[in-house]
């Protein structure tokens, strides 16, 4: 039995390397019913706190939310939310034809862990995706699947939900990522060429 096994209520692959994680992850939408075992998480966000940050602020904290009831709940705020933002600037009627939300904004994934940064310097934005990065390529290299789900960001700034996770009011969420057990193999999607505008040599 694999180290992974046996701190995991998951099942989960062998640990990949790092350029093998950046070429496979991809954005999974469709989750087991499989739970990610607290230690798991913890592994996640031990990798989160390794990104590079600007002066070593380390300005991120985190919310891992599991608690199935709770996330129905958001996710039903998150389509309100969405749809009174688009009713004041497209036409009524359009916010379900722009967004084409599903029935559950977290894809029925069992665990979602928000970053949130403290408003310490300009470069929070920047330091809390870097920790994001860390943490979708390590569920990756552990055989989750993740996904940013940047339609939450307005609701979970909202200050009632702030205290539903004690989230001090000056904190900001920047990067809600679900986690789970893929169902099935995610589809590749293709990527541009680097676009080099300039390379200077001596």
């Amino acid at each position: 039995m694999s180290k992974l096994q046996e701190i995991s209520s998951v099942s989960v692959g062998s640990e990949m390397g790092a350029i093998e994680a950046i070429y496979r992850r991809r954005a999974v939408r469709s989750y087991a019913l499989k739970p990610v075992a607290r230690d798991v998480v913890y592994r996640l966000l031990d990798a989160a706190v390794h990104a590079p940050t600007a002066v070593h602020e380390e300005p991120w904290a985190f919310v891992v939310i599991q608690d199935r009831a709770a996330l129905k709940r958001l996710s039903d705020d998150v389509k309100r939310t969405i749809r009174t933002q688009e009713r004041n600037v497209h036409l009524p009627g359009e916010a379900e034809h722009h967004f084409n939300m599903p029935e559950n904004v977290f894809y029925d994934a069992g665990t979602l862990i928000v970053i949130y940064g403290k408003p310490m310097s300009p470069f929070v934005t920047a330091d809390c995706w870097l920790a994001a990065e860390n943490l979708m390529l390590a569920a990756c290299a552990l055989g989750l699947g993740t996904c940013v789900i940047g339609l939450a960001v307005s609701a979970l700034n909202d200050p009632k939900w702030k205290a539903a996770f004690n989230v001090p009011a000056g904190m900001i969420a920047y990067a809600p990522i679900i986690v789970g057990v893929p169902q099935g193999e995610a589809p590749a999607s293709e990527r541009r060429q680097p676009e080099v505008l300039s390379w200077r040599t001596a």
